[in-house]
């Protein structure tokens, strides 16, 4: 439960510890809007059966297209959005990974999509 007196500057950086924690005020909010995109790659990537063998379980045995489905149209979502807030330098390899996840996913469904009807192409326009 959040308490209703914490302040940003209470709230951690995902992956930091208390002493590696930063204000969050003082964090550009490129930074936020490219580290929440990375997290939703990397997850979409893990969904769409991409990660890498281990020796304990093979990368495609945790796909989960429809899991995948949802973290994709959300970054397609958040990549179309901050786009021009974040300029086209940050925006491109964001929209570059996106239209790779979106390929993957196309890929790895046992049933594509049509055109325009893929995760996240209400946002991107159809992906090929």
């Amino acid at each position: 439960m959040t308490d209703p007196h914490s302040t940003a500057a209470d709230v951690p950086v995902a992956g930091g510890s208390d002493e590696a924690t930063r204000d969050i005020a003082d964090v550009p909010a490129v930074e936020i809007i490219s580290s929440a995109a990375v997290h939703l790659m990397s997850a979409a990537a893990v969904k769409c059966g991409l990660a890498p063998d281990s020796d304990d379980v093979r990368g495609a045995d945790l796909r989960d297209l429809d899991e995948a489905r949802k973290l994709i149209t959300a970054l397609a979502g958040l990549v179309t959005a901050g786009a021009t807030e974040i300029g086209d330098r940050h925006a491109r390899p964001l929209r570059d990974g996106l239209r790779t996840l979106q390929l993957a996913f196309r890929e790895a469904s046992p049933y594509p999509d049509a055109p325009g009807d893929g995760p996240g192409e209400k946002w991107t326009g159809p992906v090929r």
